[in-house]
């Protein structure tokens, strides 16, 4: 084994670090890959013309409009006559999973895997609540099934569009279309039949109940300041006379603001005076009774605004990994005097909150109350790119162009399929059809796109490359095969499937395929076989992030609607994880022979 240069040295370092920083998740996953690079850069691992060379790179072009034809898909209405089966409260649970397990791996296998969820979770809560049921059974089933259905084909999952650009580098020919079909099929199929019949079972049951109805704002617990106006009746009482009160309602004393501090304690014993905000927990539902009740406003909600133009509504949103409002305050956003939206409480997984409300920053994951004008609320929610948890108007489908798009869609995958047209060429007439056609418009087109996303792969690559010239993924496969010397190659196929998977599950998939995928390479040509059933490997295992709602962006959307804490998550996880590498092994020494 050769000694490690200079050169492999800092990369490693870099990369150790980057890894510790992604891990830790106090800054944004782009943010951190761009410091990467340019660090890569100055310390003369990666040239001034390789530096931005990844975001010119097919598999950057094809995750973005992959995106972007996602939007067009919903916006045409293409999903939406799926809403009426699935909406069927008489199902068992069982079945109901089993169906809407089902059709979100078709989806993810046509669409990326994220759309897919974000499409399909909103129906979920709703035939939760009119089942009467915990969603926090059928969720994380659902977001399961995504992440197993987006394994089918090459555009379903953004680590299978990094293997099959990686091969085509390294060996001159790519993975295509249906390449990933054979094994990603049967995997999700094992995978679907497991989250339906056993897997859901797993899935801790604490605070729910079947007596009750399981609707999210009463998982969920917002964290909302109501104002004393100057006329209430409260004024001059003390805050624990208002104990009685709020337990009828349902909702929680837990503090008062008095100007921009807040008083110590629980100031119980307090005399309540004009213009104080009483810091109150509950749902949505409990609080507006407990305002009406005891004559509170919402904070700042009568002072002149848009918000007061028209009727007002209260949404519930939960906020993706990629919306505007990550690592941001409302009041950083202008929300309220900007959009004419107020930020009525946060609910963020049974943690309590310290920051005023205005000035709290976002985190994904969180569940959002918001009140508006019923006009222009949606267009907000759309703006600030979060997920409502009711389905949304009925005016914003096109259903007259439904068929258009799927047609358009379809026609585009054939001729990529049949190689009569380069896969990035295809997808790209695909969205200039839709922008015409005005199935997109072209205010979305760059929306669509989750450009974290984007610019975490445009900063990877150029390292990756930059690790693998400077033979440090040979040095890394070398290490792995003196630990796993005299393993049968089917037993080292495994221990690379479970490393990737594991480092899937704190890393992003995107970092991990990358790193990965020169690893595979290495080991494979370093034991004299085919370099595709180790390269398969990494495109399932770099996919199947299961243990954490850190690893896959669809299992932090579902955290807070579910009511999830992070250890929920291996219970059902782990066995799924244990179960892939059981079946895909087989398949991919079926399909792709050493």
């Amino acid at each position: 084994m050769h000694a490690i240069t200079l050169q492999q040295g800092l990369l490693f370092s870099l990369i150790g670090t980057l890894f510790i920083f992604l891990i830790w998740g106090r800054y944004r996953y782009d943010l951190v890959a761009f410091g990467a690079l340019l660090i890569a850069y100055l310390i003369g691992a990666v040239s001034v013309d390789e530096a931005f060379s990844g975001f010119g790179h097919p598999a950057v072009i094809i995750i973005a409009l992959v995106l972007i034809i996602s939007r067009g898909l919903y916006l045409s209405g293409a999903i939406e006559f799926m809403a009426s089966a699935l909406l069927d409260s008489t199902r068992s649970i069982g079945r109901h999973i089993s169906v809407m397990a089902g059709v979100s791996a078709a989806l993810s296998a046509i669409m990326n895997n994220v759309a897919a969820l974000a499409l399909l979770m909103p129906i979920d809560l709703q035939a939760a609540d009119k089942a009467e049921r915990s969603p926090r059974l059928t969720l994380m089933p659902l977001s399961f099934a995504s992440i197993l259905g987006g394994m089918i084909t090459l555009i379903g999952t953004p680590p299978n569009i990094v293997i099959a650009t990686f091969r085509q580098e390294a060996l001159g020919e790519p993975y295509t279309m249906f390449d990933f079909a054979p094994v990603g099929l049967v995997v999700a199929l094992v995978g679907i039949a497991y989250v339906a019949l056993i897997g859901w079972r797993r899935i801790p049951h604490e605070g729910t109940s079947a007596q009750r109805p399981a609707a999210v704002e009463e998982l969920e617990r917002y964290l909302v300041e109501l104002r004393v106006p100057t006329d209430a009746k409260v004024v001059n009482q003390r805050l624990r006379e208002l104990d009685k009160e709020a337990d009828e309602c349902g909702v929680q004393i837990l503090g008062l603001i008095r100007g921009v501090n807040r008083l110590p304690g629980m100031a119980a014993h307090e005399m309540l005076v004009a213009e104080d905000r009483i810091v109150v927990e509950g749902g949505p539902d409990a609080i507006d009774t407990f305002a009406g009740a005891v004559g509170l406003s919402y904070a700042d909600s009568d002072r002149p605004s848009k918000a007061l133009s028209g009727t007002t509504v209260m949404r519930e949103v939960a906020v993706p990994e990629t919306a505007r409002m990550v690592g941001r305050s409302a009041s950083s956003l202008r929300l309220r005097y900007g959009r004419g939206v107020i930020l009525l409480g946060i609910a963020r997984g049974g943690r309590k909150l310290r920051d005023r409300l205005r000035e709290t920053k976002i985190e994904a994951g969180d569940l959002l109350l918001l009140l508006g004008p019923e006009d222009t609320l949606d267009d907000v929610i759309e703006w600030l790119g979060c997920l409502p948890l009711a389905p949304r108007g009925l005016d914003v489908i096109q259903r007259d162009k439904a068929w258009q798009a799927i047609l358009i869609f379809a026609g585009a995958i054939g001729l990529a399929s049949l190689e009569l047209l380069y896969l990035p060429m295809a997808l790209g007439s695909v969205v200039v059809l839709y922008v015409v056609l005005d199935i997109v418009p072209l205010s979305q087109v760059y929306e669509s796109i989750e450009w974290p996303v984007i610019v975490l792969l445009g900063a990877m690559i150029p390292i990756s490359v930059a690790l693998e010239a400077s033979g440090g993924t040979q040095l890394l496969a070398d290490l792995f095969l003196a630990g796993t010397a005299s393993w049968p190659v089917m037993l080292i196929l495994a221990a690379l499937m479970l490393v990737t998977m594991t480092l899937s599950d704190v890393l992003n998939n995107v970092a991990t395929a990358l790193i990965a995928a020169p690893i595979a390479l290495d080991v494979a040509q370093q034991l004299g076989v085919s370099p595709d059933p180790f390269l398969m490997a990494v495109a399932v295992a770099a996919s199947c992030a299961f243990l954490t709602p850190i690893g896959h962006k669809n299992n932090t959307l579902i955290m807070g609607p579910g009511g999830y804490q992070f250890g929920d998550y291996w219970r059902m996880g782990l066995p799924l994880e244990l179960l892939v590498v059981a079946t895909s092994l087989p398949m991919i020494l079926l399909v792709w022979p050493l």
